[in-house]
């Protein structure tokens, strides 16, 4: 049976990844940051007892921020395979925080790749690791953005990302490391994080659409992001570890939509024109905005034989069901007499 680490299990993406490497027959341990609160919701319906004897999913606690217990956590795991998905990965935010930004994203990438080196040679064991970039990487370069595309990064988690591009390059290069960078491009699902433009919208829709929320307050409403489904994506990840050489690949859709079209296709699911609701507020303006992102997926499509199986009209699809479902049942608490959590969106 093979072994997976994940960093960011508890995130869309490693919630996704556990799924399919569960499904493949891995066994998987993912590292997860200490927290007051639970914070396991995404991996909660894949969790049994570690005490049961069929129980493949093992959790410990870890962050990138501690070389030490990433050490630690891999000799315990004793993985075949490491995925790097953990980030503060909120462009927008990494304005207000670029130097917790830079450590975890850039720095992060560095200790587990300087772990995973350590536990080679003491090991004797072959570790094959993904590194999550981003399109993101790109910024202000010309659409569209392939492998050969300059990286102009517009943000301290784009450089942060930067860096750790270019950490594992290094390390590949310098230790004969298995390490693939996949640059993906923007990745989106029902379980994205409700401060990321795309739920922000779809969550609001729902709430707008059972009279639970007036109005939805966007920033820069005709940047362009190509957008694929988060499902498909970590099926790449799985396959650039798979192959004879490590390599590093863009995964897109080839296609790209403003932050305007998602919201008419969004809205237009439900019948209802996006711009009686919507209202514009300065403070989501990044200080360096990053307009249009195209990414050229034919790399992956020849060597990796991936394809995105979910169009851009699916996807917003199957974001507004899950959030109009979700919205439901808050309007049913809502005429019970009880309180519901103020939305992010407001």
């Amino acid at each position: 049976m093979k072994r997976a680490l994940i960093t960011g299990i508890t995130g869309q993406d490693g919630s996704y990844l556990a799924e399919f490497l569960l499904e493949k027959g891995y066994e998987v341990h993912g590292i997860i940051r200490r927290a007051s609160s639970f914070n396991t919701s995404r991996i909660d319906h894949l969790y049994t007892d570690p005490h049961e004897k069929d129980a493949r999913l093992f959790l410990h606690y870890g962050d990138l921020a501690d070389s030490s217990g990433l050490r630690r956590i891999l000799g315990k795991a004793k993985p075949d395979e490491v995925y790097n998905l953990g980030a503060q990965s909120h462009v927008r935010v990494s304005f207000d925080q670029p130097e917790y930004t830079g450590d975890v994203v850039g720095t992060g990438t560095l200790r587990l790749l300087d772990a995973v080196r350590d536990y080679i040679d003491e090991s004797g064991k072959e570790v094959r690791v993904y590194q999550a970039g981003s399109s993101e990487m790109f910024g202000a370069a010309n659409p569209p953005q392939s492998e050969a595309t300059e990286f102009y990064p517009r943000s301290p988690y784009a450089v942060g990302k930067v860096a750790g591009y270019w950490y594992c390059v290094n390390y590949r290069e310098a230790y004969d490391m298995f390490v693939a960078n996949g640059i993906l491009f923007n990745h989106e699902s029902p379980r994205r994080g409700e401060t990321f433009v795309t739920r922000k919208i779809t969550r609001a829709l729902g709430r707008i659409k059972l009279g639970l929320q007036d109005k939805l307050f966007l920033g820069n409403l005709d940047a362009k992001r190509d957008w694929g489904f988060a499902g498909d994506y970590v099926e790449a990840m799985w396959l650039m570890l798979q192959q004879d050489k490590p390599d590093d690949y863009v995964v897109a859709t080839g296609e790209a939509y403003s932050v305007r079209e998602f919201l008419e296709e969004a809205f237009s699911i439900v019948g209802l024109d996006w711009e009686k609701y919507v209202e514009f507020d300065p403070r989501y303006l990044r200080p360096t905005e990053v307009d249009f992102l195209l990414g050229d997926p034919a790399k992956a499509e020849k060597m990796l034989n991936w394809k995105p199986k979910t169009s851009f009209k699916q996807l917003v699809t199957m974001m507004v069901e899950h959030d109009l479902e979700l919205a439901q049942k808050e309007k049913t608490l809502v005429d019970a007499g009880h309180d519901i959590p103020p939305s992010m969106n407001d």
